[in-house]
């Protein structure tokens, strides 16, 4: 017998990042921050890199992504 979380498309999705959407090629219910690991369910998944083809978790990750800086320090 299967759980909620078991069967067809319960595991992480493969997905091809677009501009403003996305599109999933594998079936999953999630997919895995590039940088952190962390699980984002598709339905939660709001930040992306189009260029780099990777999701991440967070505004602050992708940020941080972006300009190689942690968004807590300041240049000098």
């Amino acid at each position: 017998m299967m759980n909620r979380f078991e069967g067809p498309g319960s595991g992480e999705a493969r997905v091809r990042y677009l501009d403003g959407d996305f599109q999933v090629i594998s079936p999953g219910s999630f997919v895995r921050c590039a940088v952190t690991g962390a699980i984002i369910p598709l339905d939660e998944l709001k930040y992306w890199s189009v260029q780099r083809q990777e999701p991440y978790a967070d505004a602050q990750v992708s940020f941080e992504r972006e300009t190689g800086k942690s968004a807590g320090t300041r240049d000098r």
